[in-house]
């Protein structure tokens, strides 16, 4: 596995140097096509062991690697059609096909799942005697070995360049050596034992199969409608943004998912509202320059200007970051700001609240009665934002 891999990693590193974006899709080309080679060969091995011991989960288990060879076919479509440049119809570029192809990949292994199902439920009403034979046995065997080295090779090449298609493959090629166990199983209860679990046992896989293609298809439509966004990266966004002159804070933090290695990111940053304007404004361009050219990904900055407050004010904002703090579920707030008058002072902030969140009027009564309570001139001018990021 390490042979080849580092075989692949040579010759693209060697065709495209430094290029990131070519060097993802030849990585994703070289998995697919990984794919289909390895699941016909171990389709064909699959196919010929149940045709020789009459086992009818081995031959749904051969079926169920032609379907793999298909999704890896669909994996390599994905990877080429996502590599295409933008265009005037679609500026952000074609990234997102990739998440199609993981769709396609998880019905593929959805409908394989439905079809062992039935042929299991047939086997257990119809019974048949396996014929065992050792060279079935190590057939299957090798198998599974192969179905490993896949799942192994697959997720070596897919973590490092997100690709979720080659990731739904893992998984699938994982859950195939788990079912091809359990063909060995059934064979070596029939032999030894006279015990015919072969429909329950390719009702078991069948099972399997259905959960991993429903796992595949849930994670995918939670992409495509705008699921949660990456944590890891979010968290180096901020960091790296924390690093600059004058960034007093964050909030507001926003990422775009236009497909894996696509994406692009918003964020107010905090900043003294007595400091150089220009100074600053020269600041936020480097800044949305460093992170575009380091990380790849455009970020669109916003100034807020923070006033200092005096001890009495400061005393006021740990009060009601404290009181919501306490609140269920745990709030933060940011740009709080105090406006005197003679009867009435202002308490202006913005409260950040999850996705979801559907007690803002409740929340307003119960923070604005909380503030009388520390004086009666206090009154709460609260804006409500949504948090899409630390969810």
């Amino acid at each position: 596995m390490s042979y080849y891999y580092n075989l692949c990693k040579k010759h693209i590193h060697h065709r495209f140097g430094a290029s990131e974006q070519k060097t993802r899709d030849a990585w994703g080309m070289v998995g697919s096509l990984t794919g289909i080679v390895v699941n016909f060969l171990l389709a064909a091995i699959k196919f010929i062991a149940g045709i020789l011991s009459g086992s009818v989960a081995a031959v749904a288990d051969a079926a169920n690697n032609l379907s793999d060879a298909g999704g890896s076919f669909i994996s390599l479509l994905a990877v080429r059609l996502s590599a295409r440049r933008e265009t005037e119809n679609n500026p952000f570029g074609f990234g997102r096909v990739e998440y199609l192809g993981t769709l396609g990949v998880g019905l593929i292994i959805l409908f394989m799942g439905v079809e062992l199902f039935k042929s299991g439920i047939d086997s257990i009403l119809h019974p048949e005697a396996i014929v065992f034979s050792w060279l079935t046995f190590v057939m299957l065997v090798v198998s599974v070995l192969g179905k490993l080295w896949l799942y192994v090779i697959y997720r070596k090449i897919a973590l490092p360049i997100q690709n979720t298609t080659l990731l739904a493959a893992a998984k699938d090629s994982l859950s195939d050596c788990i079912s091809t166990l359990a063909v060995i199983l059934s064979m070596l209860c029939s032999h030894f034992f006279g015990l015919k679990i072969d429909g329950v046992v390719g009702l078991l896989v069948s099972l399997l199969v259905l959960k991993a293609g429903w796992d595949v298809l849930s994670d995918t439509v939670s992409r495509l409608l705008g699921g949660k966004p990456d944590k890891e990266l979010g968290d180096r966004i901020i960091e790296r943004v924390l690093q600059y002159d004058y960034v007093q804070g964050v909030h507001d933090f926003v990422m775009h998912d236009y497909g894996p290695g696509r994406c692009m990111a918003s964020i107010h940053v905090e900043v003294p509202s007595d400091g150089n304007l220009i100074a600053m404004h020269e600041v936020i361009d480097r800044m949305e320059r460093d992170i575009d050219e380091e990380m790849h990904i455009p970020l669109c900055v916003h100034m807020d200007p923070v006033t200092k407050l005096s001890a009495e004010e400061k005393q006021v904002e740990r009060l009601i970051s404290d009181f919501l703090a306490a609140y269920e579920p745990p709030l933060k707030m940011h740009d709080f700001r105090v406006v005197p008058g003679k009867k009435r002072i202002n308490l202006i902030f913005d409260i950040v609240t999850p996705p979801g969140f559907q007690h803002e009027e409740k929340l307003m009564d119960e923070i604005c009665a909380y503030a009388r309570s520390i004086d009666e001139r206090y009154a709460c001018v609260v804006h409500c934002d949504k948090d899409y990021y630390h969810v």
